[in-house]
């Protein structure tokens, strides 16, 4: 995912990194238990940092796992971190326990994507709100910004589309500046790209009625003959030590009402 030139040099990259997070040298230097002086002579080449002082400053930096591995072979080093795939024997305990979490938050949806939003993951709840989207957008690999956002997924059913869409764009940018991946940004510019389909363009945008303003923004989507309305939350693993872990997102959606989470109880035997 990532592109990293390896000839710009690890101190250049490293003080984009700082001044992304807007932190002084000196600053940088006293999380790290360093100086300011050796901060501005590493990222200006003048000291070559050592395998240890790269993980150093990428922690202190906040820098992606993935990306970290990417200073490491520019400064020279081996990646330190693994990347295994989901499907290997030694992620079964990590698969074992996503299924559990998943079929527990059943009917409720969810769902676990990776760092391009390919879902790897989904319960019973999700599939059924899936219902009626076309197959060639279900095929693998299924893709949770294509399904929402394409004309022929879920978008069509998105009564607050301009706002959810909007937000989710808004999402991609954010990680895109994060980890200049040439594979997330192609999705963005071909969900950004899709026609919003008629009646979806803002005029006539679902509002909430006053006297139950949502507590964050909610999804409001048409399902089998009803509104339905959810409010989505993110959650990622700590401290995760392999880019496949450290790129991975639990999705669920919270019924923002009680008719939602009532009409979703009722679908279960």
């Amino acid at each position: 995912m990532t592109t990293v030139a390896l000839d710009t040099g690890v101190g250049p990259l490293l003080r984009s990194w700082r001044e992304r997070r807007r932190i002084s040298q000196l600053e940088l230097a006293l999380r790290a238990g360093s100086s300011a002086r050796h901060i501005s002579f590493v990222e200006t080449g003048r000291s070559r940092p050592s395998e240890e002082m790269v993980l150093r400053l990428a922690e202190h930096l906040e820098v992606p796992v993935r990306e970290r591995n990417a200073l490491l072979v520019v400064a020279g080093y081996a990646p330190h971190y693994a990347e295994t795939a989901l499907d290997d024997p030694a992620m079964g305990a990590l698969r074992d326990g996503l299924d559990r979490l998943l079929r527990g938050y059943d009917p409720y949806p969810a769902f676990v994507v990776d760092g391009t939003y390919t879902v790897v993951a989904a319960n019973q709840g999700m599939t059924r709100l899936l219902d009626g989207v076309p197959d060639h957008l279900l095929a693998p690999p299924l893709n949770a910004m294509r399904l929402t956002l394409h004309p022929e997924g879920l978008a069509p059913r998105i009564l607050n589309l301009r706002a959810w869409r909007a937000d989710l764009l808004a999402q991609m940018e954010r990680q895109i500046a994060l980890v200049r991946s040439a594979e997330l940004r192609a999705l963005y510019e071909e969900v950004a790209g899709y026609p919003v389909p008629a009646g979806r363009d803002g005029e006539g945008d679902w509002e909430p009625p006053s006297a139950s303003a949502p507590f964050a923004l909610p999804l409001v989507i048409e399902h089998d003959g009803r509104v339905l309305s959810f409010v989505a939350s993110i959650a990622t693993f700590n401290t995760p030590m392999d880019v496949t872990v450290a790129e991975l997102a639990i999705e669920t959606l919270l019924p923002a009402d009680p008719e939602t989470a009532a009409h979703l109880r009722s679908l279960v035997p």
